[in-house]
């Protein structure tokens, strides 16, 4: 077996508390930070693996972890699972309910089920990917980040979002995106309803790259070009304006 897939510890959640795991986690150590101008060669050390086994739908299970680890895990949890974490790269073989990954500030989540309603509220940076479905409230009020549903999502998705990305492979529910925020959703199925003000737009050459390697980071195959914009039409008239180009003062 190869050495980086080799858990250096493992946890049963079902008979850890929350302020145990996160005592645990916290304290395994992590290799040294690279330099930049490091002449070292490509032998860059892997930060250490955490398997998490015992579970069984816990709610708020592995969150506020702020260590940069892999966790990596079979099972379904339940509501707020990853919440509020930053720098940890998580690989669930299972489902979460409602609050997945809900603040999370850095890292990245992958998870290869389905989730529940409000994946990825509210959160600043990461990516978070599901491999299933997701239902309502995707990204509400996010405000950086990435977030890659390969199935379909639930309505309002991205209502009050103000920064960051969401890519749809599936279709959207009703009430799509939002007409005062500045969040793309990139979309390749059909949406029930749009937010009122927003409209879909074709992607420009610019916006092909960028999802091509938006999906690449999120580990998900898929042609950019399949995909079109959701964005605010005011938004879609100042880059007209603009050559292309938006203005900051679209709204």
């Amino acid at each position: 077996m190869n050495n980086d897939l080799v858990a250096c510890q493992t946890i049963d959640l079902a008979s850890c508390g929350h302020e145990d795991l996160r005592a645990a986690v916290h304290a395994l150590p992590v290799p040294p930070v690279q330099q930049k101008d490091s002449s070292a060669s490509g032998d860059q050390q892997l930060p250490p693996l955490l398997e998490l086994v015992g579970l069984n739908g816990q709610h708020a299970a592995c969150m506020r972890l702020r260590h940069p680890i892999r966790i990596h895990a079979e099972g379904n949890l339940g509501d707020f699972a990853f919440a509020c974490c930053s720098g940890v790269d998580v690989h669930l073989e299972g489902n979460v309910g409602d609050g997945a990954c809900e603040g999370v500030s850095g890292g990245r989540v992958r998870i290869t089920g389905s989730a529940g309603c409000g994946l990825g509220t509210a959160m600043t940076g990461g990516t978070v990917a599901i491999y299933g479905s997701a239902g309502s409230r995707v990204g509400a009020a996010m405000r950086g980040g990435s977030i890659f549903v390969r199935g379909d999502v639930g309505e309002d998705t991205g209502a009050g979002a103000l920064g960051g990305t969401i890519v749809v492979g599936g279709n959207a529910g009703p009430n799509l995106g939002d007409a005062l925020n500045n969040v793309t959703v990139f979309l390749r199925g059909s949406a029930a309803s749009l937010a009122p003000g927003v409209i879909e737009a074709p992607l420009r050459k610019r916006e092909e790259v960028r999802l091509g390697l938006l999906l690449m980071n999120a580990a998900i195959r898929g042609k950019p070009a399949d995909f079109r914009r959701v964005i605010p039409e005011a938004r879609w008239r100042a880059e007209e304006a603009g050559a292309g180009e938006v203005r900051p003062n679209w709204r």
